[in-house]
């Protein structure tokens, strides 16, 4: 399964709920503090059940939401690319279709609420589903009162021992008043928790690498990827017995050592060894992380990785978050992955960058993988499609736009940096004028400006000073750096610049 959509509402920032589309690689761009981050970590809570990175607690309930009374959190998923098949109760198996848990638009939501400032999950599923009072809520009915039903109605069902055989018996018998209705069926009460326990084993493996990662432990630890490797090694059961086997054996062979030494003592000083005993470690107390302690992984003259940069440290980390990702899926034997990665552009040079988001963009064609980043690289931003993009705006109320070519004033990537960071660079500025006067455009943008002078600087060495708009002077002094007559341009003046340029692409569409 994949996620197609979120909605959060009443979460940190995010008061009213929000509707954020996704694609196959989805990448939120906006000013610091705007909520990239929070997406990714309500979606760490809803698909670690708060026992992944992030737990959830009171701090996360919005203030303007508890302040008029409302404490509930709510996180909707939506998932399209079903599997044609399921198992939701016993070993019978189904459709979502046929069960009628898919949404008015034939998608699985399922909705998690934290009630009570956070702390308690309900689960439920926002379904088109039969309201008819005769086939309602069949799916909380245990197989003695769908047999009754079945029997009492005169319903045939060839298989009165399949509760999915019979659900659906009952379901077709009223096919022409089913009265469909999209509700939200809560699957964490009575027989419907099955429901649930079973759908998890379908649910997409969620894996966050965060952007402060490597500083949250505050130790080597995190740092050095090879000793989150020894953590999860020793985690593996097989491991665990034989560790325990040898940690038995060494203990039954210190305790005859112990004894034998003592027997030898009380032929020399029975009062002192009555008064000794051995003490020995119980096994289940044994460290064995420690014992791998030094491991590293190390580079030229034997420098370990924890000693390297924080852009080597990242990197490496970054891809053992990837390979751990991957090994946790084929362990669960889930059928989906999403990486959700913050800032992968932190602490690398831009040619790691370039690595990092053209492999990001290769897992993100598998049929398998989805992938979700934030990023406030400009450069990052530059190497997406359109498709990709969501741009977070607003302080109180939350807006996150799909980034559409045509709704642009200029289809550029250079203009969502624009939209996104608020400000951009030359190569933005040298669009924006080249299409206006592409357009036709240049003679009527010149006439509206306010004019400076720019001293021209001819091929003989002479120069002649010239009347330009802000925006030609700029352009000017970009293609020209050569000519040092002019005061350069500032920051401020080249963002003026692009935002006149664009405030007039705007009026003339």
């Amino acid at each position: 399964m994949k996620i197609t959509q979120v909605k959060i509402s009443n979460f940190r920032g995010y008061k009213d709920e929000t509707t954020i589309d996704f694609d196959n690689m989805t990448v939120f761009v906006g000013k610091n503090d705007v909520g990239k981050s929070t997406i990714l970590e309500a979606l760490d809570i809803f698909f670690n059940e708060n026992k992944g990175n992030i737990k959830m607690d009171k701090e996360d309930v919005n203030k303007y939401g508890q302040d008029n009374g409302n404490n509930d959190i709510r996180i909707s998923v939506i998932f399209d690319d079903l599997p044609s098949r399921i198992i939701i109760d016993s070993t019978n198996e189904t459709t979502l279709l046929d069960e009628y848990l898919l949404n008015c638009c034939g998608k699985l939501e399922v909705v998690k609420t934290y009630t009570n400032l956070g702390k308690k999950e309900n689960v439920s599923l926002k379904a088109s589903h039969p309201t008819n009072p005769n086939c309602a809520d069949l799916l909380l009915k245990k197989q003695r009162e769908l047999k009754s039903i079945l029997e009492e109605k005169s319903i045939p069902c060839d298989e009165m021992f399949k509760n999915a055989v019979m659900r659906k018996a009952i379901w077709d018998h009223y096919s022409d008043d089913l009265q469909l209705e999209e509700v939200e069926i809560d699957v964490t009460k009575e027989d419907a928790k099955n429901i649930w326990e079973k759908l998890k084993n379908y649910m997409p493996l969620y894996s966050l690498f965060q952007s402060d990662r490597q500083n949250s432990d505050g130790d080597n630890e995190i740092q050095d990827p090879m000793k989150l490797a020894v953590q999860e090694i020793l985690k593996d059961l097989d491991i665990r017995k034989s560790l325990d086997e040898i940690a038995t054996k060494v203990d039954s062979k210190l305790k005859e050592v112990a004894d034998r030494t003592l027997e030898k003592l009380k032929e020399m000083n029975p009062e002192i060894a009555n008064s000794l005993s051995p003490v020995i470690p119980a096994t289940e107390s044994l460290k064995w992380a420690d014992v791998f302690k030094n491991v590293s992984i190390s580079g030229d003259e034997n420098i370990p990785i924890n000693k390297r940069g924080s852009g080597v440290k990242r990197l490496v980390l970054l891809n053992f978050f990837r390979a751990e990702a991957e090994r946790k899926k084929n362990e669960k034997n889930v059928p989906n992955i999403i990486y959700a990665i913050e800032e992968p552009e932190t602490s690398q040079h831009p040619h790691h960058q370039k690595m990092f988001i053209e492999a990001f963009i290769e897992l993100s064609e598998g049929h398998d993988t989805q992938v979700i980043m934030t990023t406030h690289s400009p450069e990052i931003v530059k190497m997406l499609n359109f498709k990709n993009l969501r741009l977070i705006q607003g302080i109180q109320i939350k807006e996150v736009v799909n980034i559409e070519e045509h709704n642009l004033p200029y289809p550029s990537l250079n203009e969502v940096n624009f939209l996104a960071f608020n400000e951009s660079d030359n190569d933005y500025h040298n669009e924006l004028y080249g299409y206006i006067e592409s357009e036709g455009w240049l003679p009527e943008f010149k006439s509206e400006k306010p004019e400076r002078f720019y001293i021209r600087l001819k091929k003989n060495g002479d120069t002649e000073n010239e009347q330009k708009v802000l925006s030609e002077y700029i352009r000017h002094q970009i293609h020209h750096p050569e000519n040092k007559h002019n005061a350069f341009f500032t920051n401020e003046e080249l963002q003026q610049s692009i935002n006149d340029m664009r405030k007039f692409i705007m009026a003339k569409k």
